[in-house]
């Protein structure tokens, strides 16, 4: 797999200059500080639940066991796309785990995230890579109709169904294919419709109506946020030609949500047998139709 990525991966040898957010700004000449400028008009009201989550996420998901087992699935993958000197943008950036790795790798990262109390966390965790991250209060649906501002990036990710929150997938799916370099890539790690785990969980708990609340036409509503949860054939169909998809891979099948977590702990080599059978299997159809996330693989053309 990583050779077959490696043959396709080049970029061009004279790249357009870059456009980021500095100390004073970007955008169109005179237009001012384009991140301050929208923070108003698309944050108030929005992203208060992550906003509440922010000081307990790492604790909480980062830092756990299942948690790094499930965030190493989707490195294993980054880590065969990245390479120093690269600039890469990270959607959703949560606490700002994936930018770390990143700078850890010598790649240079432009972080967004629509929570302030996130963006906090991330700008706090990556402090000791300087301008080699930034991290910006920014939605996705800042991106989608200015493409005279950030980028262009050798490659993007999206961790852990960020974009599930997405207002319009189809619109911030060409937002960010216009972004790419060609021959760039773009990793969307989404929460998927059909979640067993969750259904045991729920069952257990008699908690029957929520359930298959994922599978629910036009998604939920949680803590003032609308939800979707798109099927891999949806995230097919809205992709637009610029990026053509690659493969998917499980992120969450064998190894449970992040809610087993007490329960993992007390069977350690279960956790490690279930993290191998991932590994093994994760590729294999049904299982990532089947997983609580799933890693999905694009490259710019």
């Amino acid at each position: 797999m990583a050779q077959s990525l490696g043959e396709s991966r080049g970029t061009s040898e004279q790249k357009p200059e870059r456009r980021g957010f500095g100390a004073t700004g970007v955008g169109k000449p005179g237009s001012g500080n384009f991140s301050s400028s929208l923070s108003g008009k698309i944050f108030r009201n929005r992203m208060t639940a992550f906003d509440d989550l922010a000081a307990d996420y790492d604790q909480d998901f980062t830092d756990t066991g299942l948690g790094r087992a499930l965030r190493n699935r989707v490195w294993q993958q980054l880590d065969t796309w990245i390479q120093p000197g690269q600039h890469l943008l990270d959607l959703g950036c949560g606490s700002g785990e994936d930018a770390c790795h990143l700078a850890k790798a010598g790649v240079q990262v432009t972080s967004i995230d629509a929570s302030e109390g996130m963006v906090q966390a991330a700008r706090r965790k990556n402090a000791g890579f300087g301008e080699q991250v930034q991290v910006h209060h920014l939605a996705f649906e800042a991106l989608v109709g200015t493409e005279h501002v950030l980028g262009p990036f050798d490659g993007a990710i999206s961790n852990f169904g960020a974009l599930n929150c997405a207002r319009s997938l189809p619109d911030v799916f060409r937002a960010i294919a216009t972004r790419l370099q060609p021959g760039g890539f773009f990793l969307a790690c989404l929460m998927g419709p059909v979640v067993p785990w969750e259904w045991l969980w729920m069952i257990r708990r008699g908690q029957f109506r929520q359930s298959f609340r994922r599978m629910r036409r036009g998604g939920v509503d949680w803590r003032g946020l609308h939800v979707e949860y798109p099927s891999i054939g949806r995230i097919k169909k809205i992709c637009p030609p610029e990026l053509k998809f690659l493969r998917v891979r499980a992120v969450g099948a064998f190894l449970p949500p992040t809610y087993f977590e007490a329960w993992t702990r007390r069977h350690p080599k279960l956790l490690k047998f279930l993290e191998r059978a991932e590994n093994r299997l994760g590729s294999v159809p049904p299982f990532p139709q089947i997983a609580d996330h799933y890693l999905v693989e694009f490259q710019r053309v």
